[in-house]
């Protein structure tokens, strides 16, 4: 027992050193669904994601559901177009297109461009809970390590879940997953020892328990903070020195690091 136990150990060690080689510095930014704001592009477009890698986002959020017929897109909520995303087939919910003429991009479409020229940004997979059931939701995070695999992306490509069920359904089938927590209701050392590798809560919840703060980096588990975009709450979770803030705001919180070098 003590012989495994030491192995998780390592192999957790590993996955650490894994996510820091991907760009990984403190106060990194991660563009939430994508840097779209400035430049008013759709949410989680492939737009927004090309425009976080250009301005060298450490990270670029985005949103996973998962179709009637069993296809993985690219859409924050569970309803696309007045459609009901896992109620529909792909080929109907693509006669729609976004409002830059993009059509709804499938999860390969999109980790296949953000491979494309990109050295330092980290994509950041969010797997959504099914509205239909837990099982079709674990099998959603299933599809999505599969296809990251095949388009050998797992260095760059991290993932996150509101779902905790989600994540150790990750652990179970990718040992080296970069795996973070968005709920906000565990601390740190109850994700370590499940092999979750960070936790990303709305900053509130880490005003809430600035110990847990203190908590992470002893344990040595990522911290992430969400969706930062008052300047205040930048500079707070900025002076306490997270790894990543994740907001809509890239631009203003790139400066903002930057001022504080």
């Amino acid at each position: 027992m003590n012989t495994i136990k030491v192995v998780r150990t390592f192999l957790f060690l590993i996955i650490l050193a894994i996510f820091s080689s991907c760009g990984s510095k403190k106060n990194g930014v991660v563009a939430h669904r994508g840097a779209w704001k400035t430049n008013k592009l759709p949410e989680n477009s492939i737009a927004a994601l090309r425009h976080a890698i250009d301005l060298k986002a450490a990270g670029s959020e985005f949103d996973v559901v998962m179709t009637a017929d069993d296809s993985l897109v690219i859409n924050h909520d569970p309803h696309y177009n007045k459609l009901i995303i896992e109620e529909t087939n792909y080929v109907d919910l693509i006669k729609f297109r976004l409002s830059n003429g993009e059509k709804l991009p499938t999860l390969y479409e999109y980790i296949a461009e953000g491979k494309k020229n990109n050295k330092q940004t980290l994509l950041v997979c969010e797997i959504k809970p099914s509205g239909i059931s837990k099982e079709r939701g674990q099998k959603i995070a299933r599809m999505a390590v599969e296809i990251v695999k095949k388009l050998k992306a797992e260095k760059i490509t991290g993932y996150i879940s509101f779902d905790y069920e989600i994540l150790k359904q990750i652990r179970k089938v990718d040992s080296k997953a970069t795996l973070q927590y968005l709920e906000g209701n565990k601390s740190p050392a109850e994700v370590k020892s499940d092999q979750i590798t960070g936790i990303d809560y709305h900053y509130s919840v880490f005003k809430k328990h600035p110990e847990w703060i203190k908590e992470a980096k002893e344990n040595h588990i990522i911290l992430n903070a969400w969706t930062v975009n008052d300047p205040a709450d930048m500079d707070w979770i900025i002076a306490n020195n997270f790894d990543y803030i994740t907001t809509n705001e890239p631009e203003l919180l790139k400066e903002r690091v930057k001022g504080r070098k």
